[in-house]
């Protein structure tokens, strides 16, 4: 894949409180490693994969890891409205962190008004002893309306999958006009608008062709 060509651009936040494990899906994503001790990101960390959603499609993602301690949450805030999509991860094994999705989700929907961000809610640290079950998370994710997916950056499980289904959620997304290239907004970019209106205005009209009748009815 040449790397110099993209399609489009899609930023992508990461959220949740500190320790949750933000930094290291981010990676083992993008350089497919995992430290076992990790620096705690200060203010917002830049991270930069590619991605074929479908032939000859390719997104260059650009991922900002936020800060999850409070004192950081100024610097973070500032980088919502610039986003498309969102990563909401918790800790398996931190009640706390559970809890406090929901003000995440709540925040960053509030702030990016009138954009629109679309998520994918992440249970990491499934390798290790959990306190939330499977059940609880899937509700909540219901709830808000997202997919929901257990991962562990230590072991690679399901790490890849998180980021390929929020990318494709947002690609999705933009060709159903749920997500719109607005100006002056770098949440999504096109290097090639005039070929995304093609390829929405063939999806809407195959959507709404006539369908023929079989004989027998």
């Amino acid at each position: 894949m040449d790397l110099t060509l993209w399609q489009y651009q899609f930023r992508i936040i990461m959220l949740g409180d500190s320790t949750v494990g933000k930094s290291s899906l981010l990676k083992r994503y993008t350089e497919d490693m995992f430290l076992e001790s990790i620096n705690q990101t200060v203010g917002v960390d830049f991270y930069v994969r590619f991605l074929e959603v479908e032939p000859g499609v390719r997104v260059k993602l650009q991922f900002w890891d936020t800060a999850g301690q409070e004192r950081f949450r100024s610097v973070t805030r500032s980088y919502y409205r610039n986003s498309v999509g969102g990563l909401l991860v918790f800790d398996m094994t931190n009640r706390d962190s559970f809890d406090h999705i929901k003000e995440w989700h709540d925040e960053v929907r509030e702030r990016v008004q009138p954009h629109k961000v679309l998520f994918v809610l992440v249970g990491q640290k499934s390798d290790r002893e959990r306190v939330v079950s499977r059940e609880e998370a899937e509700k909540l994710a219901g709830q808000l309306g997202l997919p929901y997916v257990e991962a562990s950056a230590k072991t690679g499980h399901n790490v890849r999958e998180c980021f390929e289904l929020l990318t494709r959620r947002v690609y999705q997304g933009l060709l159903s006009g749920e997500v719109e290239l607005q100006e002056g907004w770098d949440g999504i970019k096109c290097s090639a608008p005039l070929a995304l209106q093609f390829q929405k205005a063939s999806i809407s009209q195959a959507s709404t062709a006539p369908k023929k009748k079989k004989c027998c009815e």
